[in-house]
């Protein structure tokens, strides 16, 4: 992994990795829809992956995130 996860991409991830949706993700974090998708994105490309489900999981496998509760 070339950079650190930011705050808000490891946020926005572990919604992910619960299975949340972006719009869930947004109003769950207080930010639109597309902002979501900005940082899941940001993300996959950190974490060399195509999808946000690898990336999610990925993150869990190397403990970069927890999935909330």
């Amino acid at each position: 992994m070339r950079d650190q996860l930011s705050p808000r991409e490891k946020q926005c991830l572990g919604w992910a990795a619960c299975g949340k949706s972006s719009w869930d993700i947004g109003k769950i974090v207080s930010i639109t829809e597309n902002t979501v998708n900005f940082h899941i994105k940001n993300a996959m490309k950190k974490l060399r992956t195509n999808s946000r489900t690898v990336a999610a999981i990925k993150a869990v496998r190397l403990g970069l995130i927890e999935p909330p509760s």
